[in-house]
């Protein structure tokens, strides 16, 4: 596409940046341009938030209805699946399973709630701690 073709359709970008993507310009070398966003990928954006979105509320209910610890909170609010949380805090995915089950998380040792607080960079009493208002917590997170 031509660097006039670039498209300026804001989206999840709000403050004035811009991301940089390839254009053609008037003597026909690639050249970085920026773009406000566009509507394609807005919309998928959308759409993948609102998934986010979903899976987080329900892991919320989940928390609350004593199915979950509040582990699984910050594991699905960083989109992570317990694999993945796994090989960054360093432990197997049957341990952090067993993490995310309610009556094993309230037995942990501080030094593991501090590899978890370490990780999600958050205090260690914010662990066992899920968001009141999570649609406020959400409106701070999916836009920048």
């Amino acid at each position: 596409m031509k660097i006039s073709e670039v498209p300026q359709q804001p989206g999840m970008i709000t403050d004035g940046r811009r991301e940089i993507c390839y254009a053609v310009d008037d003597d026909g070398n690639y050249v970085l341009a920026g773009s406000a966003g566009w509507e394609p990928k807005n919309i998928a954006n959308d759409q993948a938030w609102e998934i986010i979105r979903d899976q987080m509320q329900d892991t919320v209910r989940k928390i609350r209805s004593g199915k979950l610890s509040p582990l699984a909170f910050l594991m699905v609010s960083n989109q992570m699946t317990p694999a993945l949380l796994a090989q960054y805090v360093g432990f197997s995915r049957w341990r952090v399973r067993r993490h995310l089950k309610p009556s094993v998380f309230k037995k942990l040792k501080p030094e593991i709630l501090k590899r978890y607080a370490d990780l999600f960079d958050v205090p260690v009493d914010t662990l066992s701690k899920v968001p009141k208002d999570i649609e406020t917590m959400l409106s701070k997170t999916d836009t920048p």
